[in-house]
């Protein structure tokens, strides 16, 4: 199987650069200085997981510039520039692709397959720490590396999401092929999003977070949150999340940060409204409570309509 990885940053350069050191065929479509970089240079991953990979022939192209259709595509693409990428899905899919969004934003499958009727987009999740450190590098950090996906209800798409599966553990990532991708994306959603919002709030790192305070009681306390607007939402989730939530964010480097929070920071478009302005949107729907997530999104600016 051929893959497409549709932005090119930490997470899907990692997703990329893993499959094309085992031997994978790879594409990575990115952008800017990155791009230049990448087409001079190759790849080059600085990886806890790996270790220090060059790839000097890998594939990177700009969107125009690819004129295929692939077996597999990543989308791995900030939230707020979906609606950017739906030509480029529509000209490099056909009947055959398996399009795997991979973003933080919740329902991203859900919202894609209403733009692309016939393609077989699936739903998914990654978990990783990982950014672009320089033009063509980019850093990952910890032993955490994992691709959830699925679809919702029965498919005919097994044999291939068993296939990219191998694939995957291959290359040295932990795939996961959901049953219930709908409960596995909001678990997901349930960590990525407190851990951002009380970043972006108190503007730390996960370091402050780690040990007991105030920074760490209020992302229990979103994770709460999250959860109780999940449940109201008709998803069963786990009775013990908040200590599975806990153990992840224990598990981080001190140094870690959410992208929402860098971007943010940088002044620049961001996904606070899909990681926060939107659990705000739906606890109202679902007349669920959620006094810190209220607290946080009106610090940064929202005002419901």
């Amino acid at each position: 199987m051929d893959y497409v990885i549709l932005g090119a940053g930490g997470t899907g350069a990692s997703i990329g650069g893993f499959l094309a050191a085992s031997g994978k065929d790879v594409t990575l479509i990115a952008r800017g200085k990155h791009l230049q970089a990448l087409k001079e240079n190759g790849l080059t991953i600085h990886s806890d997981k790996k270790g220090e990979t060059h790839l000097p022939a890998i594939k990177a192209m700009n969107a125009d510039e690819y004129k295929s259709k692939a077996d597999v595509i990543f989308v791995s693409v900030k939230g707020y520039s979906i609606e950017d990428v739906i030509p480029f899905l529509k000209k490099a899919s056909d009947r055959h692709t398996i399009i795997i969004p991979i973003l933080n934003i919740y329902g991203t499958g859900l919202k894609l397959a209403e733009k692309l009727p016939g393609k077989n987009v699936t739903e998914g999740c990654i978990y990783i720490v990982a950014w672009i450190s320089a033009p063509g590098e980019i850093t990952q950090r910890g032993n955490i590396f994992r691709v959830v996906y699925g679809t919702r209800g029965e498919t005919n798409l097994k044999t291939q999401l068993d296939q990219i599966a191998t694939d995957l553990l291959t290359a040295g990532i932990t795939p996961v092929v959901s049953q219930n991708i709908a409960v596995d994306t909001y678990r997901k959603f349930t960590f990525v999003s407190p851990m951002a919002a009380a970043g972006a709030y108190y503007d730390i790192t996960a370091a402050a977070m780690q040990k007991d305070g105030r920074e760490r009681m209020t992302f229990i306390e979103l994770v709460k949150e999250a959860i109780s607007v999940g449940k109201a939402a008709g998803l069963q989730l786990d009775d013990n999340l908040v200590e599975k939530n806990l153990a992840i964010l224990d598990a981080l480097t001190s140094e870690t940060t959410a992208s929402m929070q860098k971007d943010l920071k940088k002044g620049g478009n961001s996904e606070i409204d899909g990681l926060i302005f939107e659990v705000v949107r739906m606890a109202r729907k679902y007349r669920v409570p959620v006094s810190w997530y209220i607290k946080i999104a009106e610090k940064f600016g929202f005002r419901e309509k």
